[in-house]
This record gives C-alpha cells, sequence and structure tokens, in this order.
C-alpha cells in the first residue's frame, strides 16, 4: 500500500458525498497521527478544509487531491519530519 505522506498530514478518500453530486472522488489532507485510529476504530478525522469523515481508502499516487486542502496545506509554513 502506497500513501502521499507529508509533514504531520496525509491524504485520504471522503466518500459522504459521492452519492448527492457528480464531483470526482477526491482526497483530503489530514493528521497523519489520526488515520490509522480512523481506520480501524471508525472515529472521524477532520481534514484541512474542515470535512469530517472515517479514513475508508488509501491515496494512491496521482490520485487528485481536495483543492481547499491543497491550498491550505501550501500556506501553511514549512514544518519539520518528527
Amino acid at each position: 500500500m502506497s500513501t502521499m505522506t507529508l509533514p504531520e498530514t496525509d491524504t485520504r478518500n471522503e466518500t459522504a458525498d459521492q452519492e448527492s453530486d457528480d464531483r470526482p472522488e477526491v482526497f483530503h489532507y489530514v493528521q497523519k497521527d489520526k488515520i490509522a485510529e480512523s481506520a480501524v476504530m471508525g472515529t472521524f478525522v477532520v481534514a484541512l478544509c474542515g470535512e469530517v469523515f472515517p479514513v475508508t481508502k488509501s491515496a494512491k499516487p496521482g490520485s487528485p487531491v481536495c483543492p481547499d486542502c491543497k491550498e491550505i496545506f501550501e500556506s501553511l509554513p514549512p514544518g519539520g519530519d518528527q
């Protein structure tokens, strides 16, 4: 399984709105340390853009990223790898 990992964030799928409109499936930036807990326990994560959802899929290289999450992430100051 390959995922795109960024400092303290990662991209994950949000599918709650998929049946309600024709938007393509996109992946959101969420806190890296919350991903495993959400995937195992079914808890919800909050993306940078404010979307709330349980982690259900891993992003593949080249997967579409939520434009709001991407814009917010790119505006954040650089962080160190921890």
